[in-house]
């Protein structure tokens, strides 16, 4: 700090004062006057008098003077502590706020893509004030700034207890979790919102509708503030990715006898759709002892739970009503009335973890359309070459294992079903083959003599010969697992004028 002392200001009122008496103040000495002169003498006698109040009054002028000056140059400013210690002077807080802001700002440009904390210390102010003070504020500004700290945040990622990452601000937290369970649900989802997904028929109704319900995090998952290393900051696209893909477990198994597709699915806890995603060879659900299939599976961090209800409307098949008539040989039949399909509405309840199904609930249906049952008239006259038209079961206590139909880009041709192991004539006939054929292994071929074919794979042994008639439900070989097989059972189709049909549609 600086101070200015002006004396010359008071000399000069001094020098004022004395030229001033001198004038008043004859040169002569006392012998020299007229001692006689009365106003001389009362002169003389008031000369201390005048001198004292002379000074006085020069003191009065100056000091009066004097205060006006300095208060006039007096300069207010603050002085600055930093944790009690002081630091220098300022001229204004605002000096210091702006030393602040801008130290800041500088922080933040330097380290892009950081949550940078400027530490300041507790920053406190004393008023001061002096003569023509002249505040050291750059000094000042400059010491303090080199008594600044800073420190990088983040927030951590954790989910049940473990921190599995660590990113910039919460903000970026929230906004990663949010993209992991949009992959999984629609990202319009809210607390409050039902989001409906259509599925349409050809014809262009509406087949089907999903009504997300609710969507969250198995796992319990949370975020904390913590001090870091600016290099502990993950990226937030690694970070999703570990998020959803986790670690890799290889796993694989080798197919044993009675094994199917949904069979080891179930024995290893895992979705079916797994295993046809990683064993892309698998057609028609055909396995076969000694298979090697690929169970690998993601260990993702953070389960995605959804719950969806879906809602379908189905026809109805009318159900078919039989009068017999006697006259008419067995297998003949005459329509009296068209049935006509009804239409029903089914809700289910979904349930998926990370987009994998894993439980499925029909939890309402309602008849919209009643169907209207056909009216046959069926032939009892019977012929036991002849078949009846009307299909048994092949096999006791069956259990399909694979339906008719189109699946993975292939026509499955048949039923695949397991039970009894003793094999039945589904109806009355004459045995046209016997022996084996590709895929099939060894097979038993009926002529129903009405149109109708019935064939019989994969057989271990076969019990009748070419050209033997049988009847419904009489034992013609046993089950097994020959041709192209995937297990024991038995491959079950039915042929009407050469063509293939869905055997669901006559048992």
């Amino acid at each position: 700090m600086t101070f200015f002392t002006d004396k010359g200001r008071f000399r000069k009122l001094w020098n004022t004062f004395r030229q001033t008496f001198r004038r008043v103040t004859p040169n002569q000495s006392h012998s020299q006057l007229d001692i006689d002169n009365p106003a001389a003498k009362r002169l003389l006698r008031k000369k201390p008098l005048l001198l004292a109040g002379g000074a006085a009054a020069v003191l009065v002028i100056a000091g009066l003077s004097g205060t006006h000056y300095v208060k006039a140059h007096t300069v207010e400013y603050l002085e600055v502590y930093q944790n009690g210690n002081l630091v220098g002077e300022v001229s204004s807080k605002e000096q210091v706020a702006e030393l602040i802001s801008n130290v800041q700002k500088k922080l933040d440009s330097g380290n892009a893509g950081l949550h940078m904390v400027l530490e300041t210390g507790t920053i406190t102010y004393g008023d001061k004030s002096a003569y023509n003070a002249q505040p050291k504020t750059a000094a000042t500004l400059e010491k303090l700034e080199g008594l600044f700290a800073s420190h990088a945040t983040g927030v951590a990622l954790v989910v049940d207890g473990k921190q599995v990452g660590v990113v910039k601000d919460k903000a970026t937290a929230d906004s990663l979790l949010n993209r992991v369970q949009g992959k999984y649900a629609p990202k319009t989802k809210t607390a409050k919102t039902e989001v409906t997904a259509l599925a349409y028929s050809a014809d262009g109704s509406v087949k089907s509708k999903t009504a997300l319900k609710s969507v969250k995090f198995v796992e319990k998952i949370g975020t904390s503030a913590k001090d870091v290393q600016p290099q502990d900051i993950a990226d937030p696209e690694q970070l999703y990715l570990q998020l959803i893909k986790g670690t890799v477990k290889p796993k694989s198994y080798t197919v044993q006898d009675g094994d199917c597709v949904g069979c080891i699915a179930q024995k290893f806890n895992i979705s079916p759709q797994v295993i046809y995603e990683r064993n892309t060879w698998i057609k028609d659900d055909m396995i076969k002892v000694g298979d090697v299939l690929d169970l690998t599976v993601l260990q993702p961090e953070v389960t995605v739970e959804t719950v969806e209800n879906v809602t379908e409307t189905e026809s109805i098949e009318p159900k078919t009503v039989y009068q017999k008539n006697s006259n008419m040989k067995s297998g003949e039949q005459k329509v009296i009335r068209e049935g006509q399909s009804g239409k029903k509405q089914l809700v289910y309840r979904l349930v998926k973890q990370n987009g994998y199904l894993m439980s499925e609930e029909l939890i309402s249906e309602v008849v919209l359309e009643p169907s209207v049952p056909a009216i046959i008239m069926k032939g009892t006259k019977v012929n036991l070459a002849e078949g009846t038209g009307q299909f048994a079961w092949p096999v006791t206590s069956h259990r399909l294992t694979s339906f008719f139909g189109m699946r993975w880009g292939a026509l499955h041709r048949g039923l695949d079903m397991v039970g009894g192991h003793n094999i039945m004539a589904a109806d009355n006939g004459v045995v046209t083959f016997v022996g084996t054929r590709p895929g099939l292994g060894n097979c038993i071929i009926i002529d129903h003599k009405n149109g109708y074919e019935t064939w019989y794979g994969h057989l271990s042994k076969i019990q009748v010969k070419k050209g033997q008639t049988v009847s419904q439900g009489s034992y013609i070989g046993i089950m097994g697992n020959t041709g192209h097989s995937f297990g024991t059972h038995l491959h079950f189709e039915i042929h009407k004028n050469g063509a293939l049909q869905n055997p669901l549609k006559y048992l």
